[in-house]
């Protein structure tokens, strides 16, 4: 018989419930609560509250990644302050990949600490001030190595430490329209993208790339404190456990565990690709201006976010596997038909259509998971996933730089040179088209099995899933 109990519960990443939300939380069972599937239910003024801090964390963190298209752009050009950065796509494309995968990647040691440290606004406070020295000593860098110390390192372990104390909170705060508030929360990235990018360029423009990130820097940091607060308030703790500490070796063994990690990894490397490289391709290949280029992922991130919410809201009425299905092979076939050997016309369509297609995995992932492995898993599955997605992320971009190789972007060659040379370069951008194409059409193959892997470990197949 179900039951309803108010008591404090502990938290997807190990820290409790209780600690960060109101002290009586309506939880419905059927079965004991060492296996219970859980859901609490907070108040709706929590549940908004939590919403838009998420958000604005989202807006934050996955918006100054999505667009270090802009930062690959200044400093592989002739303009670069960055001495030993000229044309160096594959190096330059990897301190972006570094920063953005260590967000994912530092799962692994922040979910840990979630569990460990009794106020979690003191990790998401610390963290935005981390991410925030790493953006503001990247404008002191005048080598590589610098970037790889402070804009690499030291902002990707302060945006992780930022990034998971409240998204570990946000799924099991909703049930029936989990989709829903996770596309809202996830269309931060895209706003984020949307209003940082002309922003950013504006500030490159008038005021060069130093203060442009002192600005930035700045700014992260200030907003991160009300931000952070969300996570302050402190109420009574006990124990009703989640999850276990590990991991089991029988869930690691199933096929859907395998398959959704080789996937995990496969989408987070392929979706690097044309996010890093949009503006390059704009500028060096489509012969764009800067600001076009920056106008361009703009309009790729905001078309982002209003398809994450859009993406969330459809997986509640067909299925939230369905929808992660579709968009992740429809990512990759808009790469390989739009992408790739691309005329300004259609290079456009492929912003557009990329950016609604590509929301889907990030915003329908966290509600997934715990569909497949159940509630009680959902932390350390969680988190050994976003471990693998950094990896993918840190690795797609830069073999990517290596496919698209060294090069200079010069005017001073005559035309029949210059026609030439674009050429040529055009063909090494198809080889990096088709390489991220590969990478996402099989990341949809690894996701549609994990779909049928599940179905029959449920007992039969299901439209709506």
């Amino acid at each position: 018989m179900a039951t309803t109990v108010a008591v404090p519960l502990q938290g997807l990443h190990g820290g409790t419930l209780a600690e960060n939300a109101p002290s009586h939380l309506s939880v419905h069972t059927d079965e004991p609560p060492d296996n219970a599937t859980v859901y609490v239910q907070p108040t709706r003024q929590y549940q908004i509250l939590l919403v838009l801090s998420s958000f604005m964390m989202i807006f934050h963190v996955i918006g100054i990644n999505s667009i270090y298209a802009l930062f690959q752009e200044f400093y592989t050009s002739s303009a670069t302050t960055i001495s030993d950065a000229e044309g160096q796509d594959a190096l330059v494309s990897l301190v972006g990949t570094i920063g953005s995968g260590l967000t994912w990647s530092g799962s692994i040691f922040v979910n840990p600490l979630i569990a460990r440290v009794e106020r979690p606004m003191f990790i998401t406070l610390s963290g935005a001030f981390i991410m925030s020295m790493g953006i503001f000593l990247a404008s002191f860098s005048t080598k590589l190595w610098h970037l790889f110390i402070t804009q690499a390192l030291l902002y990707g372990v302060g945006s992780s430490m930022y990034y998971f104390p409240l998204m570990s909170l946000t799924p099991i705060y909703f049930d029936r329209h989990r989709g829903a508030a996770m596309g809202i929360v996830l269309s931060g990235a895209g706003v984020g993208g949307l209003v940082l990018a002309p922003v950013f360029h504006i500030l490159l423009d008038r005021y060069g790339i130093r203060w442009a990130l002192r600005i930035l820097a700045l700014w992260t940091f200030v907003v991160g404190i009300p931000v952070s607060s969300v996570l302050a308030k402190k109420q009574r703790s006990s124990g009703l456990a989640l999850g276990r500490s590990r991991m089991s070796m029988a869930l690691v063994k199933r096929g859907t565990f395998i398959m959704q990690s080789i996937g995990a990894f496969l989408q987070a490397a392929g979706n690097t690709v044309p996010t890093y490289f949009l503006t390059t391709y704009s500028v060096s290949v489509l012969s764009y201006s800067s600001g076009t280029g920056s106008l361009l992922l703009a309009v790729n991130t905001g078309v982002n976010s209003v398809a994450r919410i859009a993406m969330g809201i459809l997986a509640d009425r067909v299925g939230r596997q369905n929808t992660l299905v579709l968009s992740v092979i429809l990512s990759g076939i808009s790469v390989v038909a739009l992408w790739y050997d691309s005329s300004r016309s259609r290079f456009i369509a492929f912003v557009i259509f990329y950016g609604v297609m590509a929301g889907g995995y990030n915003a329908l992932v966290p509600t997934t998971l715990s569909e497949l492995y159940g509630v009680q898993n959902y932390s350390n599955v969680n988190s050994s996933i976003y471990f693998i997605r950094g990896l993918g992320v840190i690795c797609g971009a830069p073999i990517a730089g290596v496919i698209l190789g060294t090069y200079k972007r010069s005017t001073s060659f005559g035309p029949e040179a210059m026609l030439t040379g674009l050429e040529a370069l055009k063909a090494r951008y198809n080889d990096v088209a088709i390489f991220a194409g590969i990478l996402l059409l099989a990341a949809g193959v690894c996701v549609a099995y994990v779909r049928l892997l599940d179905a029959r470990d449920k007992g039969g197949w299901k439209w709506r899933a």
